[in-house]
């Protein structure tokens, strides 16, 4: 074990020092300007502002064969999946697989069985070593299934793995559920990446309440420091008129009702969701293609009376007219 130990922080030290370089980098140490480009025909990092040639050797890192579709990209590449942190080992650990065949698809000897079979328990045994490494591995399987089952974006999923190990880190599990802390580290990272849920919506997927996330949630963004600007009501528009199968029109009016909405200060104090909702309402019915309040509720989460508040008090204020 402390030869895995030293491994992995050789490469933590050599990860470090490449991104210290690309800070370094990040600006012409001649002139200041940030317009920096690699010419990898010539092998030179130069300015495009005064010509300084920052680096003369400098190494493509791409790969020496093209490819022209994906299939190809797939056929060629001779490395293995890129790190990523939804992954308690990150991914660089190796995988048998359960298939009982070799390389070339025939399957394995009797005689073999057995010991593919051992090598198979030691490997599992292997990748999960500790009390911190098993606690990963089940929270970050927990967050793929919630993630998988809202349908959020892989960039969504790598945020909220970094947010649930610097929780991890900071020893912030203890005395909390692996499951609350998975949930609130996921909502953390919607905000972030500006694709928000709700905490209803989290919580209908997770095997804890609404109540526990949001304070878990609180606890982690105060202890971490999550600078998260609270969520404006145009966040929730594409994805509301894509489940009411709205056009493109109908969001940009949306949009604009709710920029509007900003501009008066008329979204303080009000739900995201019900302001999102109404917006949503008046701009299907501006646009000719109509919604009830019961269809939009239905996907926004909200209940009809809120919209119809909502909706008549953006109207008011922002002398829309409507025709009912």
């Amino acid at each position: 074990m402390p030869e895995v130990e030293k491994v992995k922080e050789v490469e933590r030290k050599e990860v470090e020092r490449e991104i210290e370089k690309e800070e370094i980098l990040e600006v012409c140490p001649e002139c200041g300007s940030p317009r920096l480009i690699r010419d990898y025909r010539r092998g030179e990092f130069i300015c495009q502002d005064c010509g300084l040639v920052i680096e003369d050797t400098y190494i493509d890192a791409g790969p020496e064969w093209r490819a022209f579709d994906s299939e190809q990209k797939e056929k060629r590449s001779r490395v293995g999946a890129p790190v990523t942190y939804t992954i308690h080992d990150k991914g660089l650990s190796t995988i048998i697989d359960w298939s009982n065949k070799d390389f070339y698809g025939k399957a394995i000897s009797v005689r073999n069985k057995a010991q593919l079979f051992r090598l198979r328990k030691w490997q599992r045994r292997i990748r999960i070593s500790n009390a911190t490494e098993r606690n990963l591995a089940f929270a970050l399987s927990e967050l793929d299934r919630m993630a998988s089952a809202l349908g959020l974006p892989k960039s969504v999923r790598e945020t909220a793995a970094v947010v649930y190990r610097k929780a991890v880190e900071e020893n912030l599990i203890r005395g909390r559920s692996i499951e609350g802390v998975v949930a609130a580290a996921l909502y953390a990272a919607c905000r972030q990446a500006g694709v928000p849920r709700t905490l209803d919506e989290i919580a209908i997927y997770s095997r804890v309440d609404r109540k526990e996330i949001g304070r878990t949630y609180r606890f982690i963004a105060r202890e971490l420091s999550l600078k998260l600007m609270p969520t404006s009501p145009a966040d929730y528009v594409p994805r509301f008129c894509a489940a009411l199968g709205l056009s493109g029109e109908v969001q940009k009016k949306a949009i604009e009702i709710i920029k509007k909405a900003e501009e008066r200060e008329l979204t303080s104090g009000r739900g995201p969701t019900g302001v999102a909702a109404a917006a949503i309402y008046i701009a299907s019915i501006l646009g000719g293609e109509r919604r009830t309040q019961r269809e939009v509720a239905e996907v926004a989460g909200v209940t009809e009376v809120t919209i119809r508040n909502r909706y008549k008090e953006l109207a008011e204020k922002l002398g829309i007219e409507i025709i009912l």
